[in-house]
């Protein structure tokens, strides 16, 4: 019996270092020195860091590492990070959703934040956010932080975080840590696939690197998982199913068989799953009955990639359920990250360690 703590521990570290979208270099050697310690070769390339085992090609994974935090942009002078790296703070007056940024606004306030040195991830201190607003002369949102004056225009400063247990509920910055520990978690159980790593997710950048990749080095065949978080307004409707599964998002329309592959394995393990796609249709019909305007199927990187690679890279995508959703809070249920590592476990062929839960220190 084998119980969570190589997994939790590898998520704990992973959590405590920063990897702010735009400034995630630093990430990429925590990523490297773990990956390469439990036996993958790994190789960088701009905005990816690639993994990979014995038989590359048998099962090709995808996880994105950045995280929402600031950019230092002048002296005292803090922006959201995916903002400037999207290029989406251009002073167009028509970059920056108002209402994504009324959303934004008053989320972080009072939280504790820590900067470092984008390359070697050197700390360069600590403080915290005092307030935030949204400037009307350049359309973007300004956060005025304490303790950090001393910064230099490009630094990024990260949300301090940890990894705790909340109401029987993994709790942190999760999106999208989570799933990039169980991919460096997958190694250690003797995973010989390739493990893809993307930076700039946040940004809508990440798609770009990872084709870039398959157009050097795919094969005939280039079948993905991507592997995410997937929101839920509230722990009853996550709870509804463990895993989240997609025929489709805004941009494309997934491999069939591979998403019936996955689908299976849920059965064969006996594992709840819904399909997100589905579920934002059933809401959408009732909004419409309701009068009230109809919500996106999402843009994933999944779809992003399908769309734009003309028929090289096609698959699909396999999430956990979450609440709280781009906060400090967002939450996910031990049992749905533990049915996320059998499904992956079976798809690569591993033995899954039959564990029971340990209490986080």
């Amino acid at each position: 019996m084998s119980d969570r703590t190589s997994f939790t521990d590898i998520l704990k570290s992973l959590i405590r270092s920063p990897s702010v979208v735009g400034a995630e270099h630093s990430f990429f050697r925590v990523l490297q020195r773990e990956l390469e310690e439990r036996g993958a070769r790994v190789t960088w390339y701009e905005g990816l860091l690639v993994a990979q085992g014995n038989d590359p090609m048998s099962l090709m994974l995808s996880a994105h590492i950045d995280r929402h935090g600031l950019v230092c942009t002048g002296p005292d002078e803090f922006q959201y990070a995916a903002f400037v790296a999207g290029g989406r703070s251009d002073l167009l007056g028509n970059s920056v959703s108002e209402e994504l940024m009324k959303t934004i606004v008053d989320r972080f306030t009072g939280v504790d934040v820590l900067a470092y040195e984008p390359w070697s991830g050197a700390y360069r201190g600590h403080g915290k956010i005092g307030n935030a607003y949204i400037c009307p002369h350049r359309n973007n949102l300004i956060f005025e932080l304490q303790g950090l004056a001393h910064l230099v225009a490009g630094t990024p400063v990260a949300f301090r975080d940890q990894l705790s247990l909340e109401q029987g509920r993994f709790s942190g910055q999760l999106d999208n840590v989570l799933t990039a520990a169980v991919l460096v978690y997958l190694f250690e159980l003797g995973f010989q696939g390739t493990a893809f790593f993307t930076a700039q997710e946040e940004a809508g950048r990440s798609w770009r690197y990872l084709l870039e990749w398959f157009r050097r080095f795919g094969g005939s065949t280039n079948q993905l998982v991507v592997v995410d978080t997937s929101p839920y307004p509230d722990v009853a409707s996550a709870d509804q199913q463990l895993l989240v599964l997609r025929h489709s998002d805004a941009n494309a329309t997934f491999n069939r068989d591979l998403t019936g592959r996955l689908a299976e394995e849920c059965h064969k393990l006996g594992i709840s799953y819904s399909f997100k796609d589905d579920y934002i249709r059933c809401q959408n019909e009732e909004n419409k009955r309701r009068g009230l305007a109809e919500k996106s199927l999402g843009s994933t990187e999944m779809g992003r990639i399908i769309a734009a690679s003309d028929g090289l890279v096609d698959g699909t995508t396999l999430q956990i359920p979450t609440t709280g959703y781009h906060t400090m809070a967002e939450s996910a249920a031990p049992d749905s990250v533990d049915a996320f590592i059998r499904v992956l476990c079976s798809m690569a062929g591993l033995a899954f360690p039959f564990w029971h839960y340990e209490p986080l220190a």
